[in-house]
């Protein structure tokens, strides 16, 4: 004889039991991607920040590169045309507004170096001219090594005087200012290097 156990039913989730591990799931997805976003972004904007690092190193070693052959120069009784425009825009220079809340170029008194070249910019003609940064700041070459374009970085040169009025040292404020990914306020870099003239 077959004896017949009463079981109780299987029974499913219920809608709420399924809704609520939706939520649960929705919540740990959009946390993680959250995560990974702002790892990205952080590692995008590492990557800049040493993009452009390298950018400031090469406008201030072809700066020294250039008072050095100015110095050699006069030493041999001659003179050196792009050091002597530096000069021409570092006397009687006051320094810009640098803040962090925008990413304001000056207009007058600032130039870049043709760090392929080791030349002077024209800072009045169009490629020289720094304008805004598209991505990062950075000075862009064509296939000629000539300067095509300076998007968000300039030096800003600023000259000491002695008191018989020549110039002793000139301080080179090397900035750079560019949106960074995932960020507010724009990013800032700056240096300065200071250069002696002969006397």
């Amino acid at each position: 004889m077959l004896k017949y156990f009463n079981k109780p039913r299987d029974r499913g989730d219920t809608l709420v039991e399924v809704l609520f591990a939706v939520a649960v799931f929705s919540l740990v997805a959009v946390g993680a991607m959250s995560i990974m976003n702002q790892g990205t972004a952080t590692a995008e904007r590492a990557l800049e920040i040493t993009l452009v690092r390298q950018q400031i190193d090469a406008q201030a070693e072809t700066l020294r590169y250039l008072n050095a052959s100015y110095i050699a120069a006069v030493s041999r009784g001659g003179t050196n045309t792009d050091w002597q425009s530096i000069q021409l825009i570092a006397k009687n220079n006051t320094l810009s507004d640098f803040n962090s809340t925008t990413c304001s170029i000056p207009l007058n008194n600032v130039f870049v170096l043709n760090t392929h070249t080791a030349k002077f910019e024209d800072p009045s003609a169009t490629p020289g001219k720094p304008v805004s940064a598209i991505t990062y700041s950075q000075v862009r070459y064509n296939a000629a090594n000539n300067v095509s374009s300076v998007e968000g970085i300039w030096i800003e040169p600023v000259s000491s005087t002695t008191s018989n009025g020549n110039t002793g040292y000139i301080d080179f404020h090397i900035r750079a200012c560019w949106d960074g990914p995932g960020q507010s306020v724009p990013v800032t870099i700056g240096t300065i290097v200071r250069l002696y003239e002969p006397r």
